[in-house]
C-alpha cells in the first residue's frame, strides 16, 4: 500500500513542477494591409513582346529584407519628400552607396527579369578571382550565343587578356566575354552560374536566381530593384570595377596567328558622358525584359545608385529615367531613409529577433550539446507535455517498481529475523 501512496505522490510532484498545459489562445487580430501608393507611371507605347515568364510565390520575409516599408507594389518615399519623376519602369530603387540607406523605392521587391545588368553579379562573384593580366584562349563553347545578341566580337582561338574581357563585358555588354570569364573562373559558363546564385545569396538577394552568366534569358531567371543594388553596391567597393565602368573606349587586340586585325569599343552607357559625376552602371535589354538599368552618381560628397527594371526607352531611355531618379534622390535630405540595403551575409547571421534589435545583427551560436538526458530536462522545463507525461510515467512505474523491491525485501527480512528468535 505505501508503494502505491509513494508512487502516485512522486506523479504528482513530477507533474506540478513542469509548466501548465498550454492554453487555447485567441487568433491574433490582424490589421489589414494599408493600399500600396501608385507609382507615378508614364505612359509607355504598346510593344509586341514574348510572353512574360510566371515569377516565383513572393515570400514575406523577402519582400521585407531592408525594412518594412519596403514591402509594398508601390511606391515608397520619405514623408514630406518631393514626388519623384514618373518612368516607365516597373520597379526602381535609389539608395546610397556608401551609407545603405535607401532613399526611395517603387515595387522593390517585384520580381523582374535582369537582362545585361545580370552582368554585375558575374563580375561581383568572379572579379577578384582572376588575374588581370592572364592571358586565355577563347573556344568555341564561349561563343555559343543567342543569335543577333551583343558581343565583343571573340574569336576561337583568339587570346585575350582578362582585363580586355572584363571590359568587353562591361562596356560592350559581351556575351561572350561573359561565357568565358565565367568558364576561367569557375571551370565552366554552368559552374559559373552557380557561383553566381551562392555570391547572390551571401549579399542579400534572395529574389535573385541566374540562369546565364550574361543575363541572357533563362528559365526562372529573376531579380528584383533591390537586390540589383545590393549588386551593384558590392561591385561599386571594388577599385577595379569603378575604374572599367567608367572606361570610355578601349581596344580589342590583334591575332595574328587567326590574321585579324584590332578594333576599338566603346562604353555603351550614355550615363557616363552626360551626367554631372557619373560612376558608371550597366544597361540591359532583352525582349522579355524590355530595359533594364543601373546607374551611380557622385555629387556633394554623396554617391547614389539607381536601380530599374521593365523599361520602355520611350519617351526617355533607360538611363535618362535613371538620371531623373538620381537627381531626385540628390534632392533628398542626407538623413531621408525608408530602409537600407543590408550587409553581405548579414541575413545568414541574423538571429530570430524583432527587426531592429541587437540581437538581429548576431549570428546565432551553435547550440550546446546537452546528451539526451539534457536534453529531455531542457523539454521538460520548458513545458513540453510530450516529454513530460511520457517521463511521468516512466518515472512512476520505476519508482513503485522500487518500492515495492524493498518492501518485498524487508517482510522475508522480518520473516527470516522471527525464526531466527
Amino acid at each position: 500500500m505505501r508503494a502505491r501512496v509513494l508512487a502516485a505522490t512522486t506523479v504528482l510532484a513530477v507533474l506540478a513542477s513542469g509548466a501548465p498545459a498550454p492554453a487555447h489562445a485567441a487568433p491574433p487580430v490582424t490589421a489589414a494591409p494599408a493600399a500600396a501608393v501608385p507609382c507615378p507611371r508614364l505612359p509607355a507605347p504598346k510593344v509586341t513582346r514574348p510572353p512574360r515568364p510566371t515569377p516565383p510565390p513572393s515570400v514575406p520575409e523577402e519582400q521585407a529584407v531592408g525594412g518594412d516599408a519596403l514591402a509594398t507594389a508601390g511606391l515608397v518615399a520619405p514623408p514630406g519628400s518631393p514626388a519623384p519623376p514618373a518612368v516607365t519602369a516597373t520597379t526602381w530603387l535609389v539608395a546610397d552607396l556608401d551609407t545603405g540607406a535607401v532613399l526611395g523605392a517603387c515595387g522593390p521587391h517585384e520580381y523582374g527579369i535582369p537582362a545585361s545588368t545580370q552582368k554585375l553579379l558575374l563580375t561581383a562573384t568572379l572579379l577578384n578571382r582572376l588575374d588581370p593580366k592572364q592571358v586565355a584562349t577563347a573556344t568555341r563553347a564561349d561563343l555559343d550565343i543567342e543569335r543577333g545578341s551583343s558581343a565583343v566580337g571573340l574569336l576561337v582561338g583568339g587570346r585575350y587578356p582578362v582585363e580586355t574581357l572584363w571590359l568587353g563585358l562591361l562596356l560592350q555588354s559581351g556575351n561572350d566575354a561573359a561565357n568565358m570569364l565565367a568558364r576561367l573562373g569557375a571551370g565552366s559558363a554552368r559552374a559559373g552560374v552557380a557561383e553566381m546564385n551562392a555570391e547572390a545569396h551571401r549579399l542579400g538577394a534572395r529574389q535573385t536566381h541566374a540562369a546565364t552568366p550574361s543575363g541572357l534569358d533563362g528559365p526562372g531567371q529573376f531579380t528584383s530593384a533591390y537586390d540589383l543594388a545590393l549588386i551593384a553596391r558590392a561591385c561599386f567597393a571594388d577599385a577595379r570595377f569603378r575604374r572599367y565602368a567608367l572606361t570610355e573606349r578601349t581596344q580589342i587586340p590583334a591575332q595574328p596567328a587567326l590574321k585579324k586585325g584590332g578594333f576599338q569599343i566603346q562604353n555603351e552607357n550614355q550615363l557616363i558622358y552626360r551626367y554631372p559625376g557619373a560612376l558608371g552602371g550597366k544597361t540591359g535589354f532583352t525582349e522579355r525584359a524590355r530595359h533594364s538599368f543601373v546607374g551611380a552618381a557622385q555629387r556633394g560628397g554623396r554617391r547614389l545608385v539607381v536601380t530599374l527594371l521593365g523599361a520602355e526607352s520611350r519617351p526617355a531611355r533607360g538611363w535618362q529615367q535613371g538620371a531623373q531618379l538620381l537627381d531626385w534622390g540628390f534632392s533628398l535630405p542626407r538623413d531621408a531613409s525608408v530602409g537600407r540595403l543590408v550587409d553581405p551575409g548579414e541575413l545568414d547571421a541574423e538571429r530570430v529577433a524583432p527587426s531592429g534589435s541587437p540581437a538581429a545583427a548576431r549570428p546565432t551560436p551553435p547550440p550546446q550539446w546537452r546528451g539526451p538526458a539534457g536534453t529531455a530536462l531542457r523539454r521538460m522545463a520548458d513545458g513540453d507535455w510530450q516529454v513530460i507525461v511520457p517521463a511521468a510515467g516512466l518515472l512512476a512505474l520505476t519508482v513503485g517498481g522500487f518500492v515495492a523491491v524493498l518492501a518485498a525485501r524487508r517482510g522475508r527480512s522480518r520473516r527470516t529475523g522471527r525464526r531466527r528468535a
